[in-house]
């Protein structure tokens, strides 16, 4: 049941309307946001708009960035704990799990809590996270802190995706979804870096117990300062469609991450749980959703726009992942170059793709998308080009031009797609397509990984016996790149429908 004068499907066209039973110090804040929102979707954004915004990012940047910062001391967790290496994977796996997992429930707690309490949830979970795995004892105690501290992650980049498509006018969007981009692509490349200057002074504990206080500042200010953006929808929690989310996306990425493991029979039962998981989830929904009670409301894909971006982002994200994964591999295995090294070579292109994001984000709002994600399309095709050259003699400078390549070329497509996903739904879906957003990335970024590693080590397997393993590894590498970049082609063909999204239209006062 919607609150009172709030219909299901128009809730969030009103979200500040007062109501009769509302007491004075609500009405009082509902009224201060109504003005602020007013002014924002006149054509500039208030002081209050900008402070909210401001928190969001900083917090979704600390998030983030604790994302990858681990991945450069699981040495150091393995010889302190005396794990080995697959268990210690569990810290990474079991993180994504738990975001593919969480994300999907966002849409409900943003209909069904508030603004500010959803906030207050994300960076408390995230903060109780760092706690126990900064003081945890042993392996279970750091495990449980990462899947609690990934717990508010998930439900914070949805948060900040539909704040923005609350606060601000379809005009400036891009700008505004350009600084997310930015969080978004250099935090990933500044956490290993932070991690590693921590790691050279202190033990790897201080890479959660440094970042703990920043958390709780950012949860204190937040509180304060984060208004409640939505009236409240009593939407119930169908606790069928919880199990089938985890048991389908859950599967899904847990099989994807398995590939290229000894333990092929775990990884089929997964894909397997996950496809059929996957397939009741999306029954359930759409049984639901005769009634408006859909954990993930698919009528997102109603819209063609969204489809299609949704689409594209999809194979973005499967290109960035596993060229993340793929490249390391490359220059370590077939190059023999240091860890050091390999930092320093792919962080150029990783801190260029955030730098760009705020400039492409203006010239989306100026010149819409076409003209910024044709060319960026072209790129990231030549910078897998010069990938898929790649040999045991290859300079370490053509490696480095085709990351900046693929990272230009992705800077240019990721804010255009995040803001035409979104932008092109009704108000009241925001909340679920910030959640689908979500939750296409994790289960692409796990499908990308799978792919390039599939396809490297059965190509390498494939050379005649007495092939060096350097050549092996090599062969490889180049028919992953020409795999994903013939996938690519189809990105390509996708970016020519998009469009950017007509404004919503305007609803008179008092009507749904």
């Amino acid at each position: 049941m919607a609150g009172p004068g709030v219909s299901r499907a128009g809730h969030r066209l009103y979200p500040h309307r007062p109501t009769a039973d509302h007491l004075p110090p609500v009405k009082a804040e509902m009224t201060t946001t109504e003005e602020a929102l007013s002014r924002a979707r006149a054509g500039g954004l208030p002081r209050e708009s900008v402070r909210v915004l401001g928190v969001l990012l900083v917090g979704a940047f600390v998030v983030i960035l604790n994302e990858t910062a681990l991945n450069v001391a699981l040495s150091r967790i393995m010889a302190d704990l005396g794990i080995d290496e697959r268990t210690a994977q569990w810290l990474t796996t079991g993180f994504m799990l738990t975001m593919a997992v969480v994300i999907p429930v966002t849409g409900w707690l943003m209909e069904r809590l508030p603004t500010r309490t959803v906030f207050g949830l994300a960076m408390s979970l995230f903060s109780l996270g760092t706690l126990i795995a900064a003081v945890g004892w042993g392996f279970p105690g750091l495990l449980a802190g990462r899947l609690v501290q990934a717990s508010g992650t998930a439900i914070m980049m949805p948060l900040l995706m539909t704040t923005v498509m609350e606060l601000v006018p379809s005009d400036q969007r891009g700008r505004v979804m350009g600084t997310i981009s930015l969080v978004i692509s250099a935090a990933p490349a500044i956490g290993p870096t932070m991690s590693g200057v921590i790691l050279q002074f202190l033990p790897w504990r201080f890479v959660f117990a440094l970042v703990l206080p920043i958390a709780l500042t950012i949860l204190f200010v937040g509180l304060r300062q984060v208004p409640n953006l939505n009236e409240i929808v009593m939407v119930k929690l169908d606790t069928l469609s919880v199990p089938l989310a985890a048991l389908g996306f859950g599967g899904l990425v847990y099989g994807l991450s398995q590939v290229g493991s000894t333990n092929t029979t775990g990884m089929e039962i997964a894909l397997g749980a996950g496809v059929v998981g996957l397939g009741l989830f999306v029954w359930r929904q759409l049984v639901l959703q005769r009634s408006d009670a859909a954990l993930l409301d698919l009528r997102t894909f109603s819209h063609p726009i969204f489809s299609t971006a949704i689409a594209v982002m999809a194979i973005a994200m499967a290109v960035l992942f596993g060229t993340i994964i793929a490249l390391p591999l490359i220059l370590q295995q077939v190059l023999h170059a240091e860890p050091l090294f390999v930092g320093l070579l792919t962080l150029p292109g990783a801190l260029l793709m955030g730098l760009l994001a705020p400039g492409v984000g203006r010239l989306y709002d100026r010149i819409g998308p076409r003209w910024l994600m044709v060319p960026g399309s072209l790129f990231v095709l030549a910078a897998f080009g010069l990938f898929a050259r790649v040999s045991t003699t290859t300079p370490w400078w053509q490696l480095l031009t085709a990351h900046v390549l693929l990272s230009i070329g992705l800077a240019c497509l990721f804010t255009p797609l995040f803001t035409i996903s979104l932008g092109s739904l009704p108000p009241h879906l925001y909340g679920h397509g910030s959640a689908m957003v979500g939750t296409v990335q994790q289960v692409a970024g796990a499908a990308g990984t799978a792919l390039f590693v599939t396809v490297m080590s059965s190509v390498a397997a494939l050379q005649p016996p007495g092939t060096p393993l350097e050549e092996a590894l090599a062969a490889g590498a180049r028919a992953s790149f020409l795999s994903v970049g013939a996938l690519w082609l189809v990105g390509i063909v996708a970016i020519l429908f998009l469009r950017k999204p007509a404004d919503p239209p305007a609803v008179p006062a008092g009507g749904h």
